[in-house]
């Protein structure tokens, strides 16, 4: 339902497109909003388009806001002071040009119970749905990630903590390489004997 209170909605928007003649034949076009516009021409017919292309593409910019108030309410109805209605419904774009006069494009925002009292007027598009809005979560309810942690915290086990191996830094072997150390560290050789050389020959001490 369309609320009634005005600090309810945001303002509607809206904009006007118009064709001026001057004295010395030419034309231009003028826009209700900050624009961009051609200079002054004595080809009317390009002008008229240019003025009917500007009304399309501010209609295709404009995304209406679902919670704008009517715009056609704000002008207290005037353009059908003689139908009175409510405004209720959905927030939709519409596109007034009288044919007879051939000069004014209006794009406004109205309700959808005003739109189609508007003379010379069609929709053009329609609001979109508000977004659902989440419910609060319930006081003292933490989140699932928060009640997982909980779940997995408890009182630490008893008995000396087993040890984590550390591993310590790489030996140099010859020929540039470096040997994985074991899990314990770089400590002494497995066997304690002597090892045999890259020749396949044990190191005989030399005699001084």
């Amino acid at each position: 339902m369309y609320p009634d209170a005005p600090s309810a909605r945001r303002p509607g928007r809206c904009w006007t497109i118009r064709v001026v003649g001057h004295r010395d034949r030419t034309a231009s076009v003028t826009c209700s909003s900050a624009c961009v516009m051609p200079p002054r021409s004595r080809d009317l017919a390009a002008v008229r388009r240019f003025a009917v292309a500007h009304a399309a593409a501010h209609a295709r910019a404009a995304a209406v806001h679902h919670d704008a108030a009517c715009w056609c309410r704000r002008q207290r109805c005037a353009l059908h002071e003689d139908t009175r209605v409510a405004c209720a419904g959905s927030v939709v774009l519409v596109l007034r040009h009288d044919p007879a006069v051939g000069q004014v494009w209006t794009l406004s925002e109205v309700c959808a119970a005003c739109a189609p009292l508007l003379p010379h007027a069609r929709v053009l598009t329609r609001a979109a749905p508000p977004p659902p809005r989440l419910p609060d979560p319930a006081p003292g309810a933490g989140t699932g990630l928060e009640a997982g942690r909980g779940a997995g915290t408890g009182p630490a086990p008893s008995g000396p903590a087993t040890p984590t191996p550390t591993v310590g830094p790489p030996r140099l072997v010859p020929g540039g390489f470096s040997a994985p150390s074991s899990g314990a560290g770089a400590g002494p050789e497995r066997d304690g004997g002597p090892r045999r050389g890259l020749g396949g020959r044990r190191g005989r001490p030399t005699r001084s």
